[in-house]
């Protein structure tokens, strides 16, 4: 059953740091570990901002640290097991995020050499074009930073998420549902493999202290590989929703960018990081992964059928 996580995994209870705690991934991965016995501590720049509420106390902790400030690392204990890195500045200022994230990885990694920490998992994208955008690139060198580290690292490269709250998602759902016409940019016409939310928590505990994944990097994606004018077409489809969408060569990316930060619910600096990924083919390279950890993969259409039933409750 899809979301089901395979019963061949040792699910050792472990003291894992997740950073990214409030962020979409994060949000999602959290009451997984928890259930599983997990203790947890939460890397977060705003404890107040962060409501724990919900889980059970004596698992779950707050550390409030900020990656770009070395002197909040000193909140993150020594006794951690394993660190999940989920910090990604894409929404940040558009001139300055590469800088910001290497740093923000440089600090991560130096800290986490201090402590009893034998495996860092990293969700990154997918890298497999020879000209990257920003974004992309930013990512890469993200990764090189991190596998610097005196632990075994774990990359996981991926390329659309598509569950109801995250980004692409939410793009996607405002285009559909206010345009009835779309005369759009030809990056519309990009490939990609968008991978269901719930396989991309699947993958990011099925890693979790698995040595035949250290030190290795795998790209993970659905079944489907899509051109986002077909995502778009089939998300209308699946909302019983009559949409059409011409394709046109002279949209430039800041008329793009502002394409999207017009109609959609995004930042505008979001948006123009968003554009130049979606320039970029972001397609998985075979490995064996979904076999070893025994995942059943979505297909596009289930999944957006899934996060369309979460956004109706």
């Amino acid at each position: 059953m899809p979301g089901a996580w395979p019963s061949h995994i040792n699910f050792k209870v472990m003291k894992i740091l997740l950073t990214g705690a409030t962020g979409y991934i994060g949000k999602r991965l959290l009451p997984v570990l928890v259930s599983q016995g997990h203790q947890v501590v939460c890397s977060v720049r705003d404890k107040a901002r962060f409501d724990i509420s919900g889980f059970y106390s004596a698992q779950v902790s707050v550390v409030e640290v900020n990656f770009l400030e070395e002197d909040s690392l000193e909140n993150i204990p020594e006794d951690i097991e394993v660190a999940y890195y989920l910090i990604h500045s894409m929404s940040t200022s558009v001139s300055d995020f590469e800088s910001l994230e290497l740093i923000s990885a440089e600090n991560f990694r130096d800290c986490i050499n201090r402590t009893s920490a034998r495996q860092v998992i990293y969700l990154s994208g997918i890298i497999n074009e020879d000209k990257l955008s920003r974004h992309l690139s930013s990512r890469k060198a993200v990764e090189l930073t991190l596998s610097e580290g005196s632990y075994h690292l774990t990359t996981l490269r991926a390329g659309i998420i598509v569950g109801s709250g995250s980004a692409s998602f939410e793009i996607i759902r405002d285009l559909v549902e206010k345009l009835p016409v779309m005369v759009a940019p030809r990056w519309l016409n990009t490939r990609t493999q968008p991978i269901a939310i719930s396989n991309v928590v699947e993958f990011l505990i099925g890693v979790l202290s698995n040595p035949p994944t250290f030190d290795k990097s795998f790209d993970i994606g659905g079944p489907d590989i899509l051109t986002y004018r077909d995502m778009l077409l089939q998300f209308a489809k699946i909302r019983k929703l009559r949409r059409a969408i011409w394709v046109i060569p002279v949209m430039t990316p800041k008329l793009s960018s502002y394409w999207l930060y017009f109609i959609t619910s995004t930042s505008y600096r979001l948006a123009v990081n968003l554009v130049n990924s979606m320039k970029v083919e972001v397609v998985c390279e075979e490995n064996d992964l979904k076999d070893l950890l025994q995942i059943e993969l979505l297909s596009y259409k289930e999944a957006v059928e899934l996060a369309s039933e979460r956004i109706s409750k």
